[in-house]
């Protein structure tokens, strides 16, 4: 396929394998966002979640705030909005799942409780979208381009 560089060549060009990249990652992402959302609440529950958080020595507030922002972040990505600026929000959430939830489970997410390998990729992913930035097919200030 042959890439074009479509900020010189305008947003008539034709998207680059760089764009499709940043597309696929985006949206992949939204839609585990919004899958580990929908584990919290229809599975762990809203209130258990909390009070898994309490557990481990977060404020239960935190929960919902988590679950809030997994959920529009995911549904912000998937839809490429602001794409650089919410891949940047959703850092924290990661490196504090990593470390709080994770981190004394050992390095591999096969360890019994999960280990915090899973956690640190994904944020390392979401540098890597926001880097990236919108990618094909994003709205951007109400329009899709």
């Amino acid at each position: 396929m042959t890439t074009y560089d479509q900020a010189a060549a305008g947003s008539l060009a034709p998207a680059s394998n760089v764009q499709y990249a940043a597309l696929i990652l985006r949206v992949s992402m939204g839609i585990l966002f919004i899958a580990h959302a929908w584990l919290k609440i229809a599975v762990f529950t809203p209130s258990g979640t909390a009070g898994y958080f309490a557990s481990i020595g977060l404020p239960a507030l935190f929960a919902y705030v988590t679950i809030a922002v997994e959920l529009l972040g995911g549904l912000a990505l998937i839809a490429g909005f602001q794409t650089r600026w919410v891949s940047l929000a959703l850092v924290p959430v990661l490196i504090g799942a990593a470390y709080f939830g994770h981190g004394s489970a050992g390095f591999f997410f096969s360890n019994p409780n999960g280990g915090w390998e899973y956690p640190a990729f994904w944020a390392v992913a979401l540098v890597v979208q926001s880097l990236l930035g919108d990618g094909a097919f994003a709205l951007r200030n109400g329009s899709v381009r």
